[in-house]
């Protein structure tokens, strides 16, 4: 007889964005919820049925005084997006998000635990021809994109050495409800609201954008597929569009707003386009 425990989920990193809206949808689920995080929820975002834990993953001290990792399922959310070059502080970067990774790992290995969702990013294809896919060679370009890019290398070395059930699902750009308003899509709604000038680019970058429903989506599909374990996976909408356009989106559906489009270069070093092939999520997921 199939047992009624409920299955238990650990998100690293799950008090922001999209940690908040997976766990909002685990505990709809019937999931046991556990958030480890530096921080804690902003109201808002505070949910009374998920049991918090505040450490710094950057500090091994304080990961090591974790006891429990008899999960289920753990989904990676923790770190946060940072292009410091290495000269400035991108140790701190590497140690936030693979070496605590390595520690974490190392703990679960020695459990039941049924799948490990690492959650990558665009950026480790730095500046990679588009559309972006998943055998394409990865150009890391700062210590963040590095760092994502060493976490999947070594979750498909354990995947094929020791069996270890692993799926990277690699982001594009995530919008939505509760996203950080420094973020493009919350920013020139801020903008366009206030109906004032704001700065932008001239926009000809062109990016990938999905929306956060989708991403939580394809996290859960992810659980319980086999076929998926030790595979890299681009989650994006596939459809490539310049920012420069979201920004006229954004003004029509507001219907106010005044950009000013050209008052700041791009960033030298940023892929002027990024977007992805989605075959294998389409196929796997």
């Amino acid at each position: 007889m199939e047992s009624l425990e409920r299955k238990s989920l650990l998100i690293l990193g799950g008090s922001g964005f999209i940690g908040s809206h997976l766990a909002d949808k685990a505990v709809i689920l019937g999931y046991r919820v556990d958030v480890l995080s530096l921080k804690k929820p902003l109201p808002h975002i505070f949910n009374k049925d998920v049991n918090y834990i505040y450490l710094d993953l950057s500090n091994l001290d304080e990961v090591k005084r974790i006891t429990n990792y008899n999960y289920d399922y753990v989904v990676n959310l923790s770190g946060y997006v940072n292009h410091t070059m290495f000269s400035q502080g991108g140790l701190k970067i590497i140690n936030t998000h693979f070496s605590a990774l390595l520690f974490i790992i190392e703990k679960l290995l020695k459990t039941k635990i049924k799948k490990f969702i690492q959650i990558g990013s665009s950026d480790e294809y730095g500046n990679r021809a588009s559309p972006q896919f998943e055998s394409m060679r990865e150009d890391p370009i700062s210590p963040y994109s590095f760092s994502k890019t060493a976490s999947t290398h070594f979750l498909q070395m354990l995947n094929k050495s020791e069996g270890f059930p692993c799926v990277i699902l690699r982001f594009f750009l995530v919008y939505g409800p509760r996203q950080n308003l420094n973020r493009f899509i919350p920013q020139v709604i801020t903008g366009c609201l206030n109906n004032k000038e704001f700065e932008t680019s001239l926009g000809d970058q062109i990016r990938d954008f999905c929306y956060i429903d989708d991403i939580v989506n394809a996290i859960f599909l992810s659980f319980n597929n086999d076929e998926a374990n030790g595979k890299l996976i681009n989650i994006a909408s596939g459809i490539p569009i310049k920012l420069g356009s979201v920004v006229d989106l954004i003004q029509n559906i507001i219907l106010q707003g005044k950009p000013k489009k050209g008052a700041y270069e791009s960033k030298k070093i940023e892929n002027p386009s990024l977007y992805a092939k989605i075959a294998l999520s389409e196929d796997i997921l």
